[in-house]
């Protein structure tokens, strides 16, 4: 494996499958199966996932919530869905942790960087969940946070295109793939690939990105065995 240990980044909306809302449990379990045949082979897998699927702050706030308040259920909203992944992830006999940035210590463990750790070592998968624990972060922030925080080798950001494209592939068919490209090309491009706070911390700390389709069956192990597929952005 090309990796040791990775942060996987989901989104909520991957966990909807082809659903409107919500949380499909066949999805879920794809993807447990998918993190099953990595950590197999002793990669240790760490998971920020989004909320988008239950509720987003931002859209919320747009509505005339106030945006703290939006924020605050939309960490309720990623617990939610880290409790059901790891429910998928323990079905499929794979050992796993629920780590939240806001105290519910009847529900998951609190974030403690050396406990995220010795879970990693010991072969568990742990779920970050919460966010940062702080409104106005995206679940991309706390994705490159945790990753730094825990040493990860890289972030992999499944998602239901294959890579970075200079225009949205869903909607321009002549859209032009890259196979990689530098964090300086991204922000002179103006391309999406994480939020500007998320991506600038990324580059910062010279953490790659692997952006690729979390939806193929294999794809993540392929990700993990070095194959070029997706995007990778670095230096």
């Amino acid at each position: 494996m090309k990796y040791k240990r990775i942060l996987l980044k989901l989104s909520g909306e991957a966990l909807m499958g082809d659903r409107q809302y919500g949380i499909d449990p066949e999805r879920l379990a794809e993807y447990a199966q998918d993190i099953k045949t990595i950590t197999d082979k002793g990669v240790q897998v760490a998971i920020v996932i989004g909320g988008g699927n239950i509720f987003r702050g931002v859209a919320g706030a747009s509505k005339g919530m106030d945006r703290v308040q939006g924020d605050h259920m939309g960490m309720l909203a990623t617990v939610i869905n880290g409790l059901a992944l790891q429910g998928a992830l323990e079905d499929a006999d794979i050992p796993t942790r629920l780590q939240t940035a806001i105290k519910i210590n009847e529900v998951a463990e609190p974030f403690i960087r050396r406990k995220a750790m010795r879970h990693l070592e010991k072969g568990r998968v742990v779920i970050f969940g919460g966010g940062t624990g702080n409104p106005y972060f995206t679940t991309d922030s706390a994705a490159v946070l945790r990753a730094i925080e825990v040493e990860a080798d890289v972030i992999l950001k499944g998602t239901r295109v294959d890579g970075i494209y200079n225009t949205d592939p869903e909607k321009d068919n002549n859209a032009i793939k890259f196979n990689f490209i530098s964090f300086d090309d991204v922000l002179r491009k103006g391309l999406k690939v994480m939020d500007t706070t998320a991506f600038t911390l990324s580059q910062e700390n010279e953490l790659p990105i692997i952006v690729f389709d979390m939806n193929k069956k294999g794809n993540l192990l392929k990700v993990v065995s070095g194959e070029k597929i997706g995007t990778e952005v670095n230096l």
